[in-house]
């Protein structure tokens, strides 16, 4: 095998020209580079994104220590590079690099990438082709990486199987240890059937997808016929993959600390896995079942070396809905006891309404600064909550506030949603009704004027593999249309309105993110056509472009029958094959569907770990049961502090 050298030398010329230059050069506090030659299974992890977002990415973070830790293996980093530095980079003939040691992405064995969000397809895309890979998978040879996705958008991949080798549904530990492991098998045996034949090791596993081992065939009024596999061995449908003991992936162990500004500066831990309140619209709650508990111990023992390895002043307490840990209290009392000394200030992700209460919001910043508290009602109306199963009345809501307001605090942001299946204009504009009833009950357990309440909105996409899935998207038009009624109600009340924030998505990013969430393999040829006209960060509002995405979208559509209203704002009826149907999230259809027809009857369900089982299908069919960390121990400071006794003073 020829040399791999780094590129930085060409590299470092080009970085005196473009912007925030010190994200591409690397070596960051705890970063890894071993040895080429030494090592025989070689990864490039992606996070299609800028430096600035990818890095604290968790996802990526883990896999890259994972993988590093084993004998003979190596990972390395790269992230999306600006369109400054992708200019010269095409200019002057420096291809896709890794953050580590800036070798050249097409080197490595496999290049995994970890998609959280359909929007940053493009920029794989520009990854792919300054790399110097195929765009098209079909075009690659055995100098070519296995481009692998990950990720929550990965458990639709269909809209970029042309660009994909394979792809991983699911937790990523385990399955880049045994993606590794066959790799390897099949580079010591010779490469037998060259490309092929690794991918269809990949395949027969049953929990790697390799969309070139499935044909897809469809009726002529444009839907899906069935996907089925066409060639022996691999299986109708591929399962997703589960960690069901957190505490044996004790990850990261040494976070990375970045050289330039992120959006998160602190050190996170993952303190549980999965949701099961049901929230009809969220995917990720659906997707990751079942709840898996981190215990409290191992809590203890992760922030403690995070922090000894890293220096941050701030622990992110990360999950889907952190304050529902059965341990909560104790953990946030125990940390902030412990790290009090420091300064260590703790934070959760937004928390929910029925899981917040004062004792542990003083805990959580008895250390840190006290900023706003952010809770998500998602629904202006009683009505809309239940059909999308948050249930968080309008009374719980302004009880919270008022805690909060009483003790001290002056700002809270609430998220909604607009666009939610059989939403009405009057169950936005009761958003308003709400922040009012906010603002009024902060003055009066405050005493004071200077409250303030943000009420910031999202349009909503509908998901695979969730009970919405079936559900048809507001349009733009719509979607713009009803929030410009609602900031009119919020500026037109004179007594509260200047207390009220206002932030807002329009409705065209979430058309495009609708287009290639539910889209099949024909929006792959959108994409690409996209990405030829220059489309790249499509999640940055500045680089997005709505227009493009539509003129794309309208030259190459209608030539397979179908628009991009036929991807967004069509219901589908039960009948109908899905793109993902074949990938296995171990939710029953069926249950997914009879939760569609509860939403539509306004029908609430409870949460299943504190009820009977609702047959959603996940913990049979995967043998998987709700792990949950009620050991009944406290954490203790790590070290017992002796006041001085007078008397034994030195003078």
């Amino acid at each position: 095998m020829m040399p791999v050298e780094s590129v930085f030398p060409r590299l470092e010329a080009l970085l005196p020209h473009v912007q925030k230059p010190i994200q591409y050069v690397g070596g960051e506090l705890n970063s890894t580079v071993k040895d080429w030659d030494s090592c025989d299974v070689r990864w490039s992890l992606m996070y299609p994104d800028a430096y600035e977002v990818g890095l604290p990415n968790q996802g990526v973070m883990i896999l890259y220590e994972v993988l590093n830790e084993r004998e003979g293996v190596l990972a390395e980093r790269t992230y999306s590079v600006w369109p400054d530095l992708e200019a010269l980079m095409r200019e002057h003939g420096v291809p896709q690099f890794t953050v580590d040691s800036h070798r050249p992405v097409r080197a490595f064995d496999v290049f995994g990438v970890s998609f959280s969000t359909e929007l940053g397809y493009t920029n794989l895309l520009t990854a792919l082709d300054l790399a110097g890979i195929p765009l098209a998978a079909a075009e690659r040879t055995e100098e070519d990486p296995v481009v692998l996705a990950g990720g929550h958008a990965a458990f639709n991949p269909e809209p970029i199987a042309d660009f994909i080798d394979a792809a991983v549904i699911g937790d990523g530990e385990q399955a880049v240890l045994e993606i590794t492991d066959i790799v390897r098998a099949w580079k010591n045996e010779g490469r037998p059937d060259g490309r092929d034949g690794l991918l269809l090791r990949l395949a027969r596993t049953g929990t790697v997808y390799v969309p070139r081992f499935y044909d897809v065939e469809y009726l002529p009024d444009g839907r899906i016929a069935r996907v089925v596999p066409n060639t022996p061995g691999v299986p109708w449908r591929v399962s997703k993959h589960t960690v069901m003991d957190l505490d044996e992936w004790p990850y990261p162990k040494q976070p990375l600390v970045p050289l330039a500004e992120t959006v998160h500066e602190r050190m996170s831990v993952e303190i549980f896995r999965g949701c099961t309140r049901g929230c009809r619209f969220c995917q990720a709650g659906m997707i990751t079942r079942p709840v898996r508990e981190r215990s409290i111990t191992g809590i203890g023992e992760m922030v403690d070396k995070g922090l000894k390895a890293t220096g941050f002043e701030e622990v992110g307490l990360l999950s889907l809905s952190s304050a529902d840990h059965s341990e909560i209290g104790d953990v946030a009392k125990g940390l902030a006891d412990r790290y009090e000394a420091d300064k260590i200030g703790l934070s959760l992700p937004s928390t929910r309404v029925d899981a917040f209460n004062i004792d542990l919001a003083n805990e959580l910043t008895r250390n840190g600064r006290r900023s706003g508290l952010t809770f998500a009602p998602e629904g202006g109306s009683e009505r809309i909550r239940k059909v999308i199963n948050k249930m968080v009345s309008e009374e719980d809501l302004i009880r919270t506030v008022a805690t909060a307001y009483g003790n001290g605090w002056r700002q809270v942001k609430l998220y909604f949603m607009c666009g939610l299946p059989t939403e009405t204009d009057e169950d936005v504009l009761q958003i308003a009704d709400m922040a009012t009833k906010v603002i009024a009950k902060g003055r009066e357990v405050s005493r004071s004027n200077d409250i303030r309440c943000t009420v910031s909105i999202g349009g909503f996409v509908p998901k695979p593999h969730t009970p919405f899935q079936w559900a048809p998207q507001l349009s733009a038009e719509e979607t713009d249309a009803r929030l410009e009624k609602l900031r009119d109600k919020i500026r037109s009340d004179k007594r509260y309105g200047r207390s009220i924030g206002f932030r807002y998505h329009d409705g065209k990013p979430g058309i495009v993110e609708g287009l290639l969430s539910r889209g099949d393999r024909r929006i792959g040829a959108v994409i690409r056509a996209v990405y030829e006209d220059g489309g790249r960060f499509d999640g940055w509002r500045e680089h997005f472009s709505y227009d493009r995405w539509m003129a794309c979208a309208e030259a190459v559509l209608p030539a397979m029958g179908v628009d991009v209203d036929w991807y967004t704002t069509r219901e589908r009826s039960y009948e109908e094959v899905l793109p993902w149907d074949h990938l296995d999230s171990g939710l029953d259809k069926d249950w997914l569907w009879e939760d569609w027809q509860d939403a539509l009857d306004e029908t609430e369900v409870e949460d299943c770990r504190w009820t009977p089982c609702f047959d959603c299908g996940v913990c049979p069919q995967f043998d998987t049961w709700p792990q949950l960390s009620e050991s009944g121990k406290k954490l203790l400071p790590l070290s017992v502090k002796k006041p001085l006794t007078s008397g034994n003073e030195e003078s």
